[in-house]
């Protein structure tokens, strides 16, 4: 299987949330939690190195994450398997957007999984 088709047998399915506005330093703080769902569609085990992500707020503001694996695991996820993790990001806007991608192995061969951008909204300001 070549690598670009065993990466679109991972799905990657993402669930954003509001959790709260705060006040951080004198300024107003959204925060949001996102819960992730990566599912393992292919007949290989592979195991999530490595996240990247862009973090844009609605000022335009850009922010990037990079690390090893998600909320401090670098999970193994076995063919028709499943991971579940949740995170969270925060902006001084009430609307952000995130996107990024997965950096897996699977018998020695690395490959990327894209994760398609999704937003995150305090419904309550937005128009």
């Amino acid at each position: 299987m070549d690598i670009a088709q065993l990466a679109s047998q991972i799905d990657v399915n993402v669930k954003p949330y509001f959790i709260e506005k705060r006040m951080i330093d004198n300024q107003e703080h959204f925060v949001f939690g996102y819960h992730i769902t990566i599912k393992n569609n292919s007949a290989q085990t592979v195991q999530l190195l490595r996240r990247h992500w862009l973090i844009t707020d609605s000022d335009g503001k850009e922010s990037e994450v990079k690390g090893e694996g998600v909320v401090g695991l670098q999970p193994t996820i076995e063919p028709a398997q499943q991971f579940e993790y949740s995170s969270g990001s925060s902006f001084k806007t009430p609307l952000g957007f995130m996107q990024g991608e997965y950096t897996m192995v699977s018998e020695q061969q690395h490959f990327n999984v894209k994760i398609a951008p999704f937003r995150l909204s305090d419904n309550r300001h937005i128009h």
